[in-house]
């Protein structure tokens, strides 16, 4: 645990926080309260009254109804605003005083830049949702995109949802039986997908997969195919280029169907790693409320403003970015790795289109630090206001750099939640201080909190369950096919009976603020005692030696021990002496009990397509035990490196 009287990073002036949406929200809304800390606490004892207020302060368009909330026998059946009716893409694709020229500016690692104002933005989706129409697309229907981060994946998604289709995306980069694995549940009707896309300097062409993707998808009948590597590729004859039904239907105006809250909007994916992924049904009305309270109010972004998140098209952090627009904001779409051609190119973005929001990885911080490299010392980023981290937890050290070697004066938010929710539990507060560590607040209206194994309140700084005490507007609708919900309520309800258990481990601070110390399925029990992973990865990376760990615990002589395995940075061997100073480290650092049995090294770490490492996979290759769904992970075959190890027999 952190010192409990640390200096903050950052403080907002008070000029600073008087501009803030949410101080003006909370001025204008609940004048009776202090400050964010009493709004947040007005907002849960009156979380219907709350969701309303967002609703009418910032602008959302539709019919709200007469009723705030209606509550329902289990804790995902409460809908707030239930007798409401909206469009998302209505309210997406509105025109919104002082908005930027640009609605979307799109760039990929080659330097190719596409941007789209918002006529042409308008035009396009109107154009694109004719076309669905003609297609016979009805409420209700699917529509899935396998596609890179491109624009064209933002307008189909606009145009389904102005139908009423219900949406699904996932990366280009899942092979055949990754798309499978997930389109296959959902049985889309229409399939937009790219002839191919760029990583790393190389060209992965596409169309022979998509074609045996077609091929086994039943429901298919119909193909988009958007020219990404070559200006017209060859496609199969039934089959539609992108740009022609664009042409063909240019002039159509949008069209908005305005549908129930519950309505479903679109479907995300559970990382699958041990299984087929679950699909993840979210409604349009929640997810509108969680995320204008999200951007507005809690990363301060409006009309003007420029909004990055590095992101695929597979991540919940899409979803996030494309709602932006519903702010006013343009959104800045980057497409390729992150690095390349160089550690600079993101902040080479930044200063080029003048980010106020610069949104990545905790991951992505940590290799830039680890590099060397000081983006402030290389470019202007006197633009950027925000930064927001998630992913995985960010390291103390991490925090601090970014006042270092970013800019000394800006609001560092890191967040956590996830695909379940497709927001935050814990959030930024652009009023608060910022502490190295921690995440400064839980989120508006929820009632997050940790929860010891008995299901009670843990205080400051004791570890347990994140979880979210009562019903929130982007619950989930459902999982799909799963009409009884059983899968649903083992999700999320199995813990503690009618309390929302998230799966992250954590503690509050004496500041009232979280630290998360990794998912709680993989928290390590040593000698008796829970140890977040994240414990561990924040000590041993500090080494210039160690590049990335994972630990896991292994079962061995009739107990547990907890086994370290570091990727090394180029140059370093892991020798018995380095072995010494990782276990030296983490004994004075964190505790005897945080000392791995074993520490061995590996080449590569597997992870998700999101970037997250997996401790589960890695577990049950040790122990060996055949991982499920080897396509969930982005690089699978680092798991080899983990079975069989001599050191762990």
């Amino acid at each position: 645990m952190t010192d409990t009287k640390p200096t903050p990073l950052w403080t907002p002036s008070s000029g600073f926080v008087s501009r803030t949406k949410i101080d003006r929200f909370r001025r204008e809304v609940h004048p009776e309260t202090a400050d964010s800390v009493e709004l947040i606490a007005a907002s849960l004892a009156d979380p219907g009254g709350f969701w309303r207020s967002v609703w009418d302060w910032c602008g959302l368009i539709g019919d709200p109804g007469d009723r705030d909330v209606e509550h329902g026998e289990r804790f995902r059946d409460t809908t707030f605003l239930p007798d409401s009716h909206l469009n998302f893409a209505e309210n997406l694709l509105a025109d919104r005083e002082g908005a930027g020229r640009f609605a979307i500016v799109s760039v990929d690692e080659a330097g190719r830049e596409i941007n789209l104002t918002w006529d042409e933005l308008r035009s396009q989706v109107g154009a694109m949702t004719s076309a669905l129409l003609a297609m016979g697309v009805e409420a209700g229907d699917r529509v899935a995109a396998w596609m890179p981060h491109r624009p064209e994946t933002v307008v189909m998604f606009l145009a389904a949802s102005s139908i009423g289709a219900v949406f699904t995306s996932t990366s280009c980069d899942f092979g055949v039986e990754g798309v499978l694995d997930r389109f296959g549940q959902m049985e889309p009707k229409v399939l937009l997908a790219a002839d191919g896309y760029r990583y790393g300097g190389r060209e992965f062409r596409l169309l022979e997969r998509l074609d045996e993707i077609a091929g086994r998808l039943d429901s298919l009948e119909h193909v988009v195919v958007v020219a990404n590597l070559d200006d017209r590729p060859p496609i199969t004859q039934d089959h539609r280029h992108w740009s022609d039904l664009l042409a063909e239907h240019q002039g159509a105006e949008p069209s908005y169907t305005r549908l129930p809250a519950n309505h479903p909007l679109y479907v995300l994916y559970s990382s699958g790693t041990t299984g087929k992924p679950k699909c993840i049904v979210h409604r349009a009305g929640g997810v509108l409320l969680k995320h204008a309270s999200e951007q507005h109010l809690h990363s301060d972004i409006g009309a003007g403003d420029v909004v990055f998140y590095f992101t695929t098209c597979g991540w919940m952090m899409w979803n996030w970015l494309v709602s932006c627009l519903g702010t006013g904001a343009t959104i800045v779409l980057y497409d390729g790795n992150p690095a390349h051609p160089s550690i600079g190119t993101l902040f080479e973005l930044t200063e080029r289109h003048g980010i106020t929001l610069f949104g990545i990885s905790a991951k992505f911080i940590d290799s830039v630090m680890k590099s060397g490299y000081r983006p402030a010392d290389n470019h202007d980023l006197s633009s950027i206001r925000t930064i927001c981290s998630t992913g995985s937890p960010l390291s103390h050290e991490g925090f601090a750099w970014v006042y270092e070697a970013i800019g000394s004066d800006l609001h560092m938010a890191s967040i956590s939640g996830g695909t379940d929710l497709c927001g935050c539990l814990v959030i930024g507060d652009p009023t608060r201080p910022v502490y190295a560590g921690q995440i400064q607040s839980r989120a508006l209206g929820l009632a997050t909190d940790v929860y010891d194994e008995d299901g009670r309140p843990a205080p400051p700084g004791v570890k347990g369950e994140l979880v979210c005490a009562a019903p929130f507007p982007s619950m989930p609708l459902e999982f799909w096919h799963d009409p009884g919900g059983e899968r649903y309520h083992a999700a999320y309800f199995d813990k503690f009976d009618g309390v929302w258990a998230h799966g992250d481990f954590a503690a509050w601070t004496e500041q009232g603020g979280m630290i998360i110390f990794g998912r709680s399925d993989a928290t390590l029990n040593a000698s008796g005692v829970r140890i977040g992973t994240a414990e561990i990865y924040r000590i041993v990376e500090q080494r210039d030696e160690v590049a990335e760990a994972i630990a896991v615990a292994q079962e061995y002589e009739n107990d547990t021990r907890i086994v370290l395995f570091v990727r090394l940075a180029d140059g370093f061997e892991l020798t018995d002496d380095l072995i010494a100073a990782i276990k030296s480290d983490l004994r004075i650092k964190g505790s005897p009990r945080h000392v791995p049995g074993v520490i061995a090294t590996v080449d590569d770490i597997p992870r998700t397509r999101s970037g997250k490492i997996v401790e589960l996979a890695v577990t049950e290759t040790v122990h060996g035990r055949p991982v499920r769904n080897l396509e969930a992970l982005a690089n699978p075959e680092a798991l080899e490196q983990f079975a069989d190890r001599p050191e762990l027999a």
